[in-house]
């Protein structure tokens, strides 16, 4: 991963071997990534699945609240099941 060039824009105080170091941990949390036997994923690639997987979890989340959401519209709402939807709908 070749990221040691001269970044004016970056923000104060980080240094090329934390990036590096935050990279490789991203690599590690990213299912699709982790999957792969090879080490050799750019930086950009790595940050590219990062978005992607974040954009993924947020369809998910929002896919699990609508069903939840029409759970709760077939049960009454007024028993200890109600309560537990209306908690994670929160």
């Amino acid at each position: 991963m070749s990221i040691r060039r001269s970044r004016q824009s970056s923000a104060p105080g980080i240094t090329d071997d934390q990036i590096i170091d935050l990279v490789s941990k991203l690599r590690h949390l990213l299912p699709e990534i982790r999957q792969r036997r090879s080490d050799k994923v750019s930086a950009s690639k790595v940050l590219q699945e990062t978005c992607n997987y974040i954009r993924n979890l947020h369809k998910e989340v929002d896919d699990l609240s609508e069903r939840l959401s029409q759970l709760l519209e077939t049960i009454d709402s007024d028993s200890p099941e109600a309560a537990i939807i209306r908690s994670l709908i929160m």
